[in-house]
């Protein structure tokens, strides 16, 4: 995937906890019933291309995070994904 800098990406991160967001999808009880895990879609900025694996990202309010971009948890976020979710960019 050819990904530049200043490009949206989406990021499905996996998380766990009691109580699902209401943005959760894919959502999955424990064995007991005590937690549940859950996706969690994550929009992002771009910016900069470490190597050729490798992006730096950044949040909403400017954590900066490190991926692989060859994982299937990190796309491109369509020019749709842009428009219905501007406000979760920036």
């Amino acid at each position: 995937m050819r990904i530049k800098p200043g490009e949206f990406i989406v990021f499905s991160k996996l998380k766990t906890s009691s109580h699902p967001s209401p943005r959760a999808k894919a959502i999955h009880p424990a064995q007991h019933g005590e937690s549940y895990s859950y996706i969690i879609d994550k929009f992002w900025k771009v910016v900069q291309v470490v190597d050729d694996e490798t992006i730096e990202v950044e949040t909403r309010r400017g954590k900066r995070h490190r991926l692989d971009k060859n994982t299937p948890l990190v796309r491109k976020a369509g020019l749709l994904h842009q428009l219905v979710y501007r406000d979760r960019f920036f």
